[in-house]
Parts: structure tokens; sequence; C-alpha cells
């Protein structure tokens, strides 16, 4: 048993006729009833000779639309200016029109979204996003001092083009973009948006996106608000700089981005550094270097003319000279009480000769002493020491003699 699209049990597995297919799509879908839906006209037709009016409304978060049946009355009541782009609110019951199998909408009631309430629904959208962590600071990312090249999202021949490539151009003559063109209101604003952003965060050469705007009422500025735009910018690994519209003019996306530039011509200013201030603050750098350097250098060569002046750099052979000097001194020195102990000695032995000379038996003998000796070497002092006939031995100072005692 299988059950069909209403709910309904079916006993058989054998399929079924298209026409049955589509009418049971269409018994399903009627009983959705009428509802409340929200979305951006994209196109609004009168056909003339008729009061049956078709719009295609489109989900301005989502790449969906619908188109809703509805008579002029309707629309002149509810929304007497409607146009491309507006956002409106329709009472609606969904319709399938089995013959062709396509959903319409056909509707009874048109409101078009006050300001007020628009900036409800952002506000709304905005919290939402905050919650998500969409707008930390802390994950966004600074862009590049000197970019290689900057993609620009912007109207086509738009103020706010010539305002970011002129600018641009005036303080970094040699500044590279790549623009591209898209529809900056509107229904098919944001898909274009969207796609441009995606074809330049994947080329590899571009290192800051700009996506600029010039100024316009906040249903214009709209398609920067919008939830699939920022979701699209966060997810961009290339910084986004938003420069949507002027000062006072804060979409969503500025939150999102990872700069927001009040104008577009800020934008400029933010992407590219001034050529002619970079160069004075090089100069001036180089300035600050010279004199840092020039000090360094008086400060160094005064430390080297006070190591010169002190005695023993300037003068270096003084130290040795003096040391020189002493030592000549204490070898004078040392000489003389050398020779002077030297000459004492002398003095000394010539005295101690002099003396062994007047103590010497020898001197005596030559003064005509002599010593008589026995035989036996003894030293005759007294006539007793020897005997008649014993033999003795004279010492002369020239030699001796022998003799004999005879009495």
């Amino acid at each position: 048993m299988t059950e069909d699209a209403t709910g309904d049990k079916s006993t058989s597995d054998k399929p079924w006729p298209v026409r049955v297919v589509s009418q049971k799509i269409g018994q399903w879908i009627g009983r959705l009833g009428w509802i409340w839906i929200d979305g951006q006209v994209t196109q609004v037709v009168r056909r003339p000779g008729t009061n049956t009016v078709f719009i295609t409304l489109r989900d301005p978060s989502a790449d969906l639309s619908l188109s809703v049946t509805t008579n002029r009355d309707v629309v002149d009541l509810g929304a007497p200016a409607l146009a491309d782009g507006a956002r409106i609110v329709v009472h609606a019951r969904p319709e399938f029109y089995a013959a062709r199998g396509s959903l319409s909408l056909r509707a009874d009631e048109i409101r078009q979204v006050g300001l007020g309430e628009l900036l409800a629904r952002l506000e709304q959208v905005k919290r939402l996003l905050q919650a998500e962590g969409l707008f930390a600071r802390e994950r966004k990312r600074r862009i590049p001092f000197l970019p290689r090249r900057v993609g620009l999202i912007t109207g086509r021949a738009s103020a706010a083009e010539r305002d970011v490539l002129t600018n641009a151009r005036r303080r970094w003559p040699a500044v590279d973009f790549r623009v591209i063109n898209v529809a900056v209101q509107g229904a098919s604003a944001v898909p274009q948006i969207i796609d441009a952003l995606n074809v330049l965060n994947r080329d590899e050469s571009i290192d800051v996106i700009v996506i600029a705007r010039g100024g316009g009422s906040v249903e214009d500025l709209l398609p920067f608000s919008d939830e699939a735009l920022c979701r699209a910018v966060f997810a961009c690994r290339t910084p986004v700089v938003s420069a949507i519209g002027h000062e006072p003019d804060t979409p969503l996306l500025d939150f999102v981005a990872d700069v927001r530039a009040s104008t577009p011509t800020d934008a400029a200013k933010r992407i590219v550094p001034d050529l002619g201030e970079e160069v004075r603050l090089i100069g001036q750098a180089k300035q600050r270097l010279d004199r840092a350097l020039r000090g360094l250098l008086d400060r160094e060569q005064h430390r080297l003319d006070a190591l010169r002046s002190r005695p023993s750099i300037a003068r270096p052979l003084t130290m040795v000279d003096s040391r020189a000097a002493e030592v000549s001194a204490l070898r004078d020195r040392a000489t003389r009480n050398l020779l002077h102990r030297v000459d004492r000695a002398g003095t000394a032995l010539e005295h101690t000769l002099a003396r062994l000379r007047t103590l010497s038996p020898k001197a005596t003998l030559q003064r005509g002493y002599a010593i008589v000796q026995r035989e036996d070497g003894a030293v005759v002092r007294a006539p007793d020491d020897v005997a008649a006939k014993d033999r003795v031995r004279i010492r002369l100072a020239d030699g001796s003699l022998a003799a004999t005692v005879e009495g």
C-alpha cells in the first residue's frame, strides 16, 4: 500500500498518469489556503485592455521568484506607485496550474512596505547577524598597505566608480583595478553583486575588494543590507571595503565588511597610500635617520677623543720610558752596590793577605831568620832539644841546609 501526495492511501503500485500527479499536486497546494507573503518586485506587467496585473515577486534572501496575479484595482488600492524594486506584502492563495505544471499566487490584497517596517526588518536582520558573529571586530582583516590589484564592484559609469578610480590613481598612479559593473539597486542588484564578489574572491591577484555606490534613499540602498550579500561578504577570503552612500548611510554591509568607508572617495583614500605623502614621510624619516646617525657618530667620536686624550693612549711610550728609567736606575744602583761590595771584598782580601804575609814563617825567614828542625821534623826551640852529633836541618828563606850539632 502506498500513500499519495494528498494523504490518500493507494493499494496499487501502478504508475500514475501525469494528469493525475498534476491534480494531486494541485489538491495539496490548494490546502495551503490564504497566506501573507513578503518579497521584492522584480517585474510589473499591466496588459492594455485587461484588469489583470502580473507581478514577479522575488525573495531578497534567496534566488527564488514566484508569479503573482491580481486585479488592477487591488494594485491601485494597496500600492498605486508600484514599480520594480519595491518591497511589498501580498495576501494570496497559491494556485497550481495543472496544464503547464506551474505554481503562482492569486492575490486579493497588496501592501507596500513602508520605511518604518523596512527599518524594523533591517534591525531584526542586524540583530541576527550580530548574534552569529558576522560583525565581530576580531575577525576583520587589515587591508594591505599597497595592494597589487584592487577589485571594484559598482554601477556602470557611476559617480562612485569615477570617484574611486580618480582619487585612487591621483594618490597612487600605478594602482591597478579590476572593475565589475553591476546593478546597484532593484531586484537584480543582490545576485549580480554576489556573483561579482565571488569572481573577484577567486582571483588570486586581487588583494582587496571595494563595493561602492553613491548616495540614495533607504529603499535604494536596501540591496546592501540583504542578508545573503552580508553572508557572502563574511565568507570572502579577500578583505572587503564597504563604500556605500554618504556618511549618515549605514547599510548592514558596513558592519560586515572588513573596512567601512564613509564615501567612495574615502574608500580610495583607504585602499592606497598617498604617493606625495609617502615621499614626504620618507623624507622626514630620512632626516630623522640622518640626525640620529650623526648624533651617534658624534657621541662615538667624543668617546674616541676622550679615550685618545688619556695619557696611556695619547703618549703610550711615557709609561714605558718611566719604567725604563726605573729599570736603568735600579740597574745602576745594583751595579754600584755590586762594585762597592767587590771593592770592599778586595780591600779585605788585601788586608787579610797582608796579615797572612806578616804572620807567614816565610816572611820571617826573608828577614834573616832560620828554622832548625831535627830529623824527625820537630822544630828545635831550645839547645836542650838536640844533642851533640845530632843531625838537623836548617830552613832558610831560599832553601835549606843540613848540619850536625857539635856542642
